[in-house]
């Protein structure tokens, strides 16, 4: 039978917030217990007309002081601050937690010193606790490098998510005892810290780059590095990142400079390096070539203008113009079509379909161009779509990529029409000496006049955009050096193919492939100053026999670990003196991705051979986002196996992109990017718009901006704290590609903290401070435990007990021989483990030997028949567990102390359970896993529940029960704080150092104490679970009756339950339990429960009567439950009167049928439910 109940399960909403004050009087009962109630009632009638009447007297100032105290109350609330922790504490000692705790949780406070501790003790150092870092750790080691931020700026929220995720596991591991390494670092991003201290130069000197020249710029630069290079840093460690800081580094740091020239050599002197003239993505703002990921892609879904750099007027995009070109001696004409009429000064051929029946009469012939004295072959390509306007393409070879290759397959003239900032060059007439876009309007009129023109329609589009100029990006031929990538996308694949590197989640791993399959090489040079100056020479020779090059001919070039290496190659390979080689080296430097591949061995000495390189390459992991898996994470994997012969780690985990609470991408002139300090520290919706002032928004998308901010933070952001920040975005990830983050959600784990803290502080009060921790329960929890071996020994399995025991806590006991002899000489006398009837013992036995494959499968067969028949046996029970008793063998692995009550082992079994969950999730990267046990186990869990059942114990005088129940509880906190940590460490290091504790035995910090396991927490119990679960759904039912007829909780209950006699058994053991949770004043079992009680349902075999007379008006309520009754009538009807329609089916959608049919059973049932009720108020009448 389902769960039903007569009083309505928090459903009969006419019940609650009922201003009558229903269950608090009787109403007009003639019992002589009523009679005081009735007179009490009276006397607060009389006392409230009394004080009704004085303020009659007072008319005049009454709304005055009534205003006055409301405003008063407001104020007061506003001006409350925050404790701020004030005890003078030098950087790096360790904080003062004698002091008492403020009365609630306070970021400011928490957070206050513990960082500088950490750092100083060593924590974070992969030495600490061993002698060297090539010291062998049987727990194994954990290595992953930051995916260097950018010098540039301050972190974003992207960069809170990556940290918030890769220290969680960073502790998590270091907690785990194994020997850890989160290696920090900062990249240099060569276009965008040029591009800023171009523009603070230009801002504070009225100078460009130009005028300084060279070094001093770059002098500038470093200068600039000094003054806010350590901003990232310190946003870090306010994060609470646990990083070695003494391994930071620096791309241009001089080590990693040399790692940098030595990989280009090498690379080029195998020829995976080599020069060549193609095209590339080109800023004509920032004059240099620029890699894919710097381009933003903007699509337009028509005419649209935009703002482009250099230009005053805004630029038509969006839009596709045709015009034709006359055939060479004929009348004929070709109509193409182009989004960029400008550049059709650089067609040089018209390319038709062979297959298509409307050009075959002008293959092989010319068109004439308009403005040049050039003539236009018209090829066959089966590159064309003959079913996209005309089916004729012009072809712009020098300008266009899918040109470029045409132009390649049919020998096409490269002509160059843009000038590296963008200008007409070339012999045009009127166009030469154009601004391009100024070129695309002159263009087109000239081709009207010329009567070429034939129209202009709306084209949807994607507009290429520089991210970091805003200019619009041009493809370019240009001489550049590339890497030639298809042999080592064929090894990365090759490497995922065979599991060697794993890639999570898994569906990222098509993107791998179908990148991989697809490569081109990769142009990694740039027209910067600021970065990695190539170490490459163009070599010119003093001699008649060599012919001069060219600086775009790869052969003559020469690289070099320094000039005079260059020049003993130039000489070996032209074969003349040194005397005869004159050196140039390139002005360009390398892609900022270049040296971002190898940094995870740059960071460790190569190409030395140093200890930290043996050490901690290669590493373990790589975290980072989705959109840099071919940007970042393909290039280490390509130059790791390139250069060391090694993967640079195991796995990847790529998390989410988050985006603002509506799904959008985070822009600043949608106003939504965050600050993620702004979010732990709090900021006004003033302050939040002063910060626009200060970027390089346009008037109009500022004040855009503004209302996005005003829309979505009208109260701007709350303070949340790190913790709650860390928190709330590991709790959002799930592996899948989008997190839409809600403030607001960030802001409910800050009342998550100050539910803890209060947690804390109120069981702190319980255990008192005589308290110690039992010794047993330490041992432990040092931060170097026990290995799991060493907890299985088989010198302690003396009898079936133990074994079930050790089965509870460690399923590889049932691996040892001399469990299974204890098991077989058992079975040789017992039909099942507790004697002759099934238990649940033999459920814990079964389950645990067959996870042991190879036991069951082949090591119990012939040597142990009387284990192997139990085993078939229990197997044929299939999934049917009914008939299994519960057991108290083995039951000792479930208990700390060994005299706990029922709720004392629920609480210790829901420890274990969210122990398990944790480790799982970390182990599976599945971190909603990890937060969710953590936050039900504190606030549903020991908040909601144990600490509400501990109450009367600790008011008792049963000093045994009380002492085990402190044991108990101070696992639960000692348990749930490590559990949290690698999440929230600063609360939970607060929190941990102020719990008792034995000297020596504890780990000086949370951040290297044990993580909990189920070594140390072997105290799952299912049955007992199962037990208390069935004890909340008495307390739901119960506690949902006296919501619906507004008994406060002072008002204490009666319950008599009305049960079979097994049930009765497991019930009696919490009853306790019951009326502290149902706010109950006994709870008695009676098959005759008293008259005027309403009767909840919760199965066929158990019933609870709550006992209402003379708590409620059992008429006031019948008349507000007739109401609504008459309203869900009104419902049903209205939803079967709809769902009745003849095109409902064929019409509606299917979502919205569904949930139609959800509601109707809903409603159906709360009508039942109601009349129910209705009839047990009757019979109280």
């Amino acid at each position: 039978m389902s769960e039903s109940v007569c009083i309505v399960n928090g459903n009969v909403e006419g019940l609650s917030g009922n201003a009558n004050g229903l269950g608090s009087k009787c109403g007009h009962s003639e019992e002589p217990p009523k009679t005081a109630k009735q007179l009490q009632k009276e006397a607060k009638k009389i006392a409230k007309l009394d004080k009704f009447k004085q303020k009659k007297d007072k008319q005049k100032d009454a709304p005055v002081q009534t205003k006055e105290k409301v405003e008063k109350k407001e104020k007061k609330k506003e001006v409350r601050e925050a404790a701020i922790y004030s005890i003078p504490t030098p950087e790096g000692e360790k904080k003062d937690t004698t002091c008492p705790m403020p009365d609630a949780y306070s970021p400011q406070f928490v957070e206050a010193a513990w960082y500088s501790w950490w750092e100083k003790q060593g924590f974070f150092k992969p030495e600490y606790g061993r002698k060297s870092v090539l010291e062998a750790n049987p727990k194994g080691k954990f290595v992953m490098v930051i995916p260097p931020p950018n010098v540039t700026g301050s972190l974003h929220l992207g960069h809170a998510l990556t940290n918030a995720i890769q220290d969680a596991l960073t502790r998590w591991h270091r907690m785990k005892g194994r020997t850890v390494l989160w290696n920090p670092g900062c990249d240099h991003a060569g276009i965008a810290t040029q591009v800023v201290v171009e523009k603070k130069v230009w801002r504070e000197e009225n100078k460009t780059r130009h005028d300084m020249g060279r070094e001093k710029f770059i002098e500038k630069i470093w200068e600039w590095r000094r003054e806010k290079g350590d901003t990232i840093y310190l946003q870090l460690r306010k994060l609470g990142s646990s990083f070695d800081w003494t391994r930071a580094r620096f791309t241009m740091d001089p080590q990693l400079c040399r790692a940098v020239t030595e990989a280009f050599v090498r690379l080029h002197d195998e020829g995976v390096i080599y020069r060549s003239n193609r095209l590339v993505n080109w800023s004509c703002t920032l004059k240099s070539a620029i890699s894919d990921i710097e381009v933003d892609k903007i699509e337009l879904s028509g005419r649209t203008l935009l703002s482009v750099p250099g230009y005053t007027e805004k630029v038509e995009f969006g839009v596709l113009v045709s015009f034709a070109y006359t055939v060479e001696g004929g009348e004929d004409e070709v109509v193409v079509a182009t989004t960029r009429v400008e550049t059709m000064l650089g067609d040089t051929a018209v390319a038709v379909h062979p297959e298509d029946t409307r050009y075959k009469h002008l293959h092989g012939k010319f068109v004439v161009h308009p403005f040049c004295d050039r003539k236009l072959p018209i090829v066959c390509d089966d590159f064309v779509d003959r079913e996209f306007g005309t089916g004729a393409v012009k072809i712009t070879p020098a300008h266009d990529p899918n040109d470029y290759d045409i132009g390649r397959r049919h020998n096409l003239p490269f002509i160059t029409i843009f000038s590296d900032d963008g200008y007409i060059i070339g012999d045009y007439g009127m166009f030469s000496g154009m601004k391009r876009f100024h070129a695309r309007n002159a263009i087109t009129e000239a081709l009207k006049e010329r009567g070429l023109y034939r129209e202009t329609v709306n084209n949807p589009m994607v507009v290429p955009i520089c991210s970091r100029s805003k200019d619009v990006v041009e493809p370019l031929i240009k001489p550049q050096w590339y890497v030639r990538c298809d042999e080592m996308a064929e090894s990365a694949k090759e490497a995922v193919r065979n599991g060697e590197l794993k890639i999570i989640p898994e569906h990222h791993t098509k993107i791998w492939f179908h990148w991989m399959d697809n490569i081109r090489d990769w142009c990694v040079s740039r027209q910067l100053w600021w970065g990695h100056r190539i170490p490459a020479y163009f070599v010119a020779v003093d001699d008649a026999s060599i012919p001069a090059g060219s600086e775009s001919d790869n052969e003559y070039w020469v690289s070099g670990r320094n000039r005079e290496e260059a020049l003993d190659k130039a000489c070996k390979k032209f074969g003349v003196p040194s005397s005869k080689i004159t050196l140039k080296q390139d002005e360009d430097v390398l892609d900022t991705w270049f040296s971002s591949g190898l940094f995870p061995f740059s960071i460790f000495g190569w190409p030395d051979e140093t200890d930290d390189l043996r050490a901690f390459y290669p590493g373990t992991l790589l975290e980072t986002g989705h959109d840099i898996l071919f940007f970042w994470v393909a290039r280490m994997v390509f130059f790791g196996q390139k250069l060391l012969k090694q993967l640079p780690f195991r796995e990847v985990y790529l998390h989410p992109i988050v985006r603002d609470a509506h799904g959008r991408k985070m822009s600043k002139s949608l106003g939504n990017v965050i600050d993620p300090m702004d979010v732990i520290t709090g900021i006004t919706l003033e302050k939040l718009q002063q910060q626009l002032l200060g970027s390089n928004l346009d008037p109009k998308e500022i004040e855009k901006a503004k209302e996005g901010q005003k829309q979505d933070y009208p109260n701007g952001i709350p303070e949340c704290g790190t913790d709650a920040l860390r928190f709330a975005l590991c709790a959002y990830v799930s592996q899948g590609r989008d997190i839409n983050l809600d403030i607001l959600r960030v802001q409910g784990y800050r009342f998550f903290c100050n539910k803890l803290w209060n947690a804390t502080k109120f069981a702190l009060t319980y255990l008192g401070d005589d308290f110690r921790p039992d010794q047993k329960i330490q041992n432990v929890r040092l931060g170097r435990g026990h290995e799991r071996n060493e907890c299985i020994n088989s010198s302690r399995l003396g009898n079936v007990e133990s074994v079930v025991s050790d089965c509870l806590q460690h399923k590889e006991v049932l691996q040892l021989n001399r469990a299974l002899e204890i098991l077989n000489l058992h079975l040789a006398d017992n039909s099942y483990i507790d004697g002759f009837t099934p238990s649940h013992a033999d459920c814990a036995v079964y389950e645990s030997l067959s996870e042991n494959v190879d036991v069951c499968d082949t090591g119990i067969r012939g040597r142990y028949p009387h284990l192997q028949r139990w085993f078939r046996h229990i197997g044929s029970f299939g999934e049917d567990r009914s008939c299994f008793r519960s057991s108290e063998l083995g039951s000792s692995g479930c208990k700390v102390v060994g005299n706990e009550t029922a709720m004392d082992l629920w609480m210790l079994s829901r420890i274990s359970a969210a122990v398990d969950q944790c480790n799982k999730g970390f182990e599976n990267y599945d971190f909603p896993m990890v937060t969710t046990a953590c936050y039900n186990l504190w606030l549903y869990e020991l908040c909601d529940v144990y600490l509400e059942c501990l109450k009367p114990v600790f008011q008792s005088k049963d000093t045994t029960t009380v002492l085990t129940a402190k044991t108990v509880l101070y696992t639960c906190l000692h348990v749930g704080l490590r559990l949290l940590s690698p999440f929230m460490p600063f609360i939970t290091e607060e929190l941990f150092q102020r719990l008792p504790h034995i000297p020596g035995q504890d780990a000086p910090s949370i951040c290297i104490a044990q993580y909990p396991d189920l070594n140390e927490c072997p105290w799952r119990n299912t049955e007992v679970e199962s037990q208390v679960e069935f004890v909340q759904k008495i307390v739901h039912i119960v506690r949902s009756a006296r919501s619906d007829y507004n008994l406060p909780n002072k008002t204490k209950t009666e319950v008599y339950m009305v049960c079979s006699d097994e049930i009765a058994v497991v019930l009696r053991k919490y009853c306790s339990a019951m009326c502290t949770l149902a706010y109950c004043s006994k709870v008695e079992f009676s098959m005759s429960p008293p008259q005027g009680c309403a009767i909840l349902t919760l199965s066929d075999k158990c019933e609870v009567h709550l006992l209402l007379k003379g708590l409620i008006d059992p008429a006031k309520e019948l008349v507000k439950l007739q109401k609504k009754q008459d309203q869900l009538e009104q419902q049903v009807s209205k939803l079967k009167q709809a769902m009745a329609a003849p095109d409902y089916c064929t019409k509606v959608p299917e979502e919205v049928r569904l949930s139609n049919t959800d509601k109707l059973t809903q409603t159906e049932g709360e009508l039942l439910r109601l009349l129910s009720a209705m009839t047990s108020l009757r019979s109280m009448q």
